[in-house]
């Protein structure tokens, strides 16, 4: 997928110019977060890790605030059974249309359902593993136990939360 350098905002944010993730930052966002959170590409790499040491057959597996994917790559490319689910979750459909186009052209043959929709509202079911990269912050406070809580609901015992 081709880079772009993140030059978006170099004045600050003000007003109605406030951090979206909208199709400009879906464009730059490899740039951005790789200067934003020192260590990304080694936690998404661990990402990896956990899940194929963690996944169980038949389950699904979770990205949740999935972004352009790199944590669903990384346990696709991981996990050792064929008949898992792949679960991308993020609100913005400017960022799954990206992750569509990544996944497309670095795992074609992995099988992943986008949804479009907000953490809070997802269903989560039959999870062995359950990834949530730098998401939980955009949950307000007060609804973040009840989110932790309907994702343990929907988690096979011996599934892991990331």
């Amino acid at each position: 997928m081709n880079d772009h350098r993140d030059t978006l905002f170099t004045e600050p944010l003000a007003g109605a110019h406030a951090f979206q993730f909208d199709e400009r930052v879906a464009r730059v966002f490899p740039d951005m977060i790789r200067r934003s959170v020192p260590g990304y590409a080694t936690i998404v790499a661990m990402t990896g890790l956990l899940a194929g040491q963690y996944a169980q057959a038949g389950s699904r597996l979770y990205d949740l605030g999935c972004s352009l994917g790199a944590s669903t790559l990384a346990m696709s490319s991981q996990v050792g059974h064929d008949d898992c689910q792949f679960v991308a979750v993020d609100n913005s459909p400017a960022m799954l249309r990206r992750c569509r186009a990544v996944l497309a052209e670095e795992a074609p043959a992995t099988a992943v359902s986008l949804v479009c929709a907000r953490l809070q509202d997802v269903l989560i079911a039959d999870a062995s593993v359950v990834v949530l990269n730098f998401t939980l912050q955009f949950i307000p406070l007060e609804q973040r136990d009840a989110v932790i809580a309907a994702i343990h609901a929907g988690m096979r015992p011996g599934g892991i939360l990331v």
